[in-house]
This record gives structure tokens, sequence and C-alpha cells, in this order.
């Protein structure tokens, strides 16, 4: 597949090539040109041709184009979901979840296109103002490969309807889904170089993109030692950025919680996607009270979960993206075995010696008895891997929540209103969930604090984020 780039398939100056692999078999799905610095200027240079005939056109009318294009995302979206599954490894219903998520965030974009006023301020004998927001101008979006879909749909959305254009980099091993999505825009009416996808490295397309002087805004999803490299290299041009950064979220669970709810709620929101989300539940804290028949039951329901390819029916955790992931997940096990960290009630290991064995699986893994310190509780563990600590009271909760460089979301499981208050005041974090964890609709902030980035993706704020204000002062 090749890169897009002012509305039309290009391959890559140098002429050299990434192979797209399916992570549940290993097998070649297809290849993307390895972008360079060369192809990121062309990119950009599509985007400001485009630029000033797309700004101009009414926010109504590039709302419609998002709807238009939302349409057709869900007409296709059983192939859109299979093509997902087979760069990512996701199982197909994650998948198609996802992408009915791309074309719901499209959709709440074009809805709001035709409510956002400017402002009028009378001051009296000094004069009156007209304040009215304006695109940035040229956009980069870089996009992490966990949510590779969804994450397109937080970055294009308000980007776009806001009257910017974009260069877009996907992650190097599932560019396949978003690459298809942008022609997706453009049959749905986006004119040509307002979306340009250029595929290739960090290193070498996305270092381009934070360098590239003529791109105004940054949005980047990943790593927070990226992030902070990113940011330092995007001062040099003063560009405004948004820092989507990693996250260790704790999920607490009180004595009052409705334990079979919030047994599945931890379920979901940590092996989702084989626990490669970013928002996803990293460390549990179970009041002491209920902390044994909360962990059976939890025991239970993992040894239950179905790991296999994604594509197969009935399958609950597909393989990790790639084998990199999975040997840091097993190395990091294996550490927490020999230095006596925890003790693994439920998985620990990959599929070797199954039909799944050429995959990148790992075991859904529950850890318990973790000591203070370890690993598991201080970094961000990117896998199906489930650390469980039993707390005696709220006040020992909030403080090893806090205890941690992130702050990207968490949740309280309980019934009691005071309790809830005090982790909404209390607890650093972007977004804190009541009896839930993980819910991100497209209406949402979303963003974290402290080593988790800056900058907000959804809703409104979003969208005020990629324009500026100019002030019409009139001084009658």
């Amino acid at each position: 597949m090749l890169m897009r780039i002012g509305g039309k398939d290009v391959g890559g100056i140098d002429e050299t090539w990434i192979e797209v692999t399916n992570p549940a078999t290993g097998e070649f799905i297809d290849r993307v040109p390895a972008g360079t610095k060369e192809d990121v200027t062309r990119a950009v240079e599509a985007a400001e041709e485009a630029f000033d005939a797309w700004a101009k056109k009414p926010m109504r009318e590039r709302g419609m184009i998002l709807y238009v294009a939302a349409r057709k995302v869900r007409d296709q979206y059983k192939d859109l979901a299979r093509l997902l599954t087979l760069e990512q490894g996701k199982p197909i219903k994650e998948s198609t979840d996802e992408v009915r998520g791309f074309a719901n965030i499209l959709e709440f974009y074009a809805g709001i296109s035709a409510h956002q006023d400017g402002e009028a301020i009378q001051l009296g004998t000094a004069g009156d103002c007209i304040v009215v927001r304006q695109p940035l101008g040229i956009c980069g979006a870089i996009i992490p490969w966990n949510m590779p879909v969804l994450i397109m749909g937080w970055k294009t959305g308000p980007a776009l309807l806001a009257g910017n254009t974009m260069v877009l980099k996907p992650a190097s091993s599932t560019p396949l889904t978003n690459m298809r999505l942008g022609q997706i825009l453009e049959e749905g009416g986006l004119p040509p170089g307002v979306l340009n996808i250029v595929t290739g490295s960090g290193v070498s397309a996305g270092t381009a993109i934070v360098k590239n002087p003529a791109i105004r805004k940054l949005s980047f999803t990943g790593d927070c030692e990226t992030g902070s490299k990113i940011r330092e290299l995007a001062g040099a041009s003063l560009k405004d950025i948004t820092l989507e950064l990693g996250g260790s979220d704790p999920m607490i669970v009180m004595p009052d919680a409705d334990i079979d709810k919030a047994v599945e709620g931890a379920l979901r929101a940590r092996f989702y996607n084989a626990g490669q989300t970013c928002t996803a539940v990293k460390r549990l804290y179970v009041h002491e009270k209920i902390a044994p028949v909360f962990i059976r039951k939890l025991q239970e329901r993992i040894e239950a979960l179905t790991v296999g390819n994604g594509l197969g029916s009935r399958i609950d955790i597909g393989p990790m993206n790639s084998a990199e992931q999975r040997e840091k997940i097993s190395r990091r096990i294996e550490e927490t075995r020999d230095n006596k960290e925890g003790t693994i009630l439920s998985g620990g290991h990959t599929l070797k010696g199954t039909v799944y064995e050429k995959g990148y699986f790992y075991r859904p893994t529950l850890v318990t008895n973790v000591i203070p310190g370890s690993a598991l509780v201080t970094d961000e563990i990117f896998g199906p891997v489930l650390p469980v600590m039993t707390i005696p009271d709220l006040d020992t909760a909030i403080r090893e929540a806090n205890n941690t460089r992130f702050g990207l979301g968490a949740s309280v499981w309980t019934k009691d209103l005071s309790t809830t208050k005090r982790v909404f005041n209390e607890v650093k974090a972007g977004i804190i969930w009541v009896n839930r964890h993980l819910s991100v609709p497209p209406e949402v902030p979303f963003g974290g604090v402290n080593d988790s980035g800056m900058g907000r993706e959804n809703g409104q704020h979003a969208l005020d984020s990629y324009s500026q204000t100019k002030t019409l002062y009139l001084g009658w």
C-alpha cells in the first residue's frame, strides 16, 4: 500500500519499504513505503496548497464532509474491522467497536459544526470587540499502534473541522487501516491535500514531522520517553503540542461496591486489547474486607478467558502487537518470580507448544501479594498483567493511587458520594470514573497530568485546541 499525499497514492522517494505482518501468525500482510524527511516535505507542500480553500469553507460544509465519510465508514465496517484485526491483532469484536467509534467521532464533530459562535464584547465608550476562532494552519499527527483507528479519529476530527490541513503518520506496524480511512475521507468529499498520510518510522518520518517549521500544531500519542523528546524538538519551532502519553491507572474497590460489577469492570478494563491501552487498569486496589471474595471471582473469570487469533469466533484476547511487546511482558513476569515481588495466581506464560506459538500471545496474568516498589506498579505494564493489592482504608488507597509519575485516569467503585468526592478531589488524574473504567465517548475531554501528557483530546476542548482566537477591536 502506498502513501497518500495530495490526493494521490505515491511511493517513498528512497524506494525502501516496511513490511506489515499479522501478529497472530507472523505472516506477511502488505508493505508500505519507509517515508523520509523528503516525503514529509512533499506532504507539507500539499497541505500548504490545500489550506486556503479548505479554511475558507464554512464550518458546516466541512462538517458535512466528515458526516458523509462517517456514513461510508459504517457501510464498510466489516472490511475495515477485519483489516484492523489482521494488522493489530485484537479480536474482531473490538476492531468492530473501534471502527464504529471512528465513525462516531466524525459524526460528533459534524454535529457541533453548526453551533460554533464567535464572541462580542461591549466596552462602552471604549468601543466593541468581536472575537472569532481561526484555524492554526498545517497540523501534524503521530498515531500509535494500540488503538490506531480511534486515535486517528481523535486527531483528524477536530483538526479538519477547525479548518486545518494535516500530515499524519501511522505506526509502522499498523498503517493499513489508517491508510484506508484516509481514502474514505477523500471519497466522502475531503479535498486532495487536506489530509496527507506518510508512512515510515518514528526516527525518520516522525522526527521530520516534529521538526518541520511549517507544521504549527502537533498531536502525539505514545510513550512518555518519546513524548519528552518530541516536546523538546517541537519547542524549537514554537509548535503548539498535545501529548497523550503513558498511564498507570489505579482502580480502587471499596467494601460497599457491587463486587460482581467491579470484577467485570476490572476484567474488561485490564484485558481489553490484550492490556495494550493507555487507560487500562494497571493497578488494582481492593479493600481488605472484600479482597478474598473479589480475588477468587476475578481469578475464575481470568482463567475462563479465551486467547486466540482475533479473527476467530468467541475470542476474548488476541495476540500482543509485536514480539518486542511480548518480550517486555515476559521479562517483567520472570523478574517478578525471580525477585519474589508477587504471587502469580494465573497466567504468566506464552502459548508456546500450542497452535498459536507462532503468534505474539501471552496468557492473561493475575498477580497478588505485590511488594511495595515492584516494577509491576511503578512502571507502565503495557500488556495483559494485572497486579492486585489489598488496602485497609480510603486514605491508603488515595496515597497509593498517587504514588506514581503518571496521571492519566483512575476509577473508584463505591456507592458512597463522600468517597467519590474524595477520590475526585485528591487523586491526580485527567479523568476519574465512578463504577466504570476505560469509556471515553467523543464528547468527553481526555488527557493526563504529570508525565501522562499535556493538552486534551475530544469534545469542544479539542476543537478549540486546533484553532486560535482573533480579535476585531472597533474603536467607535
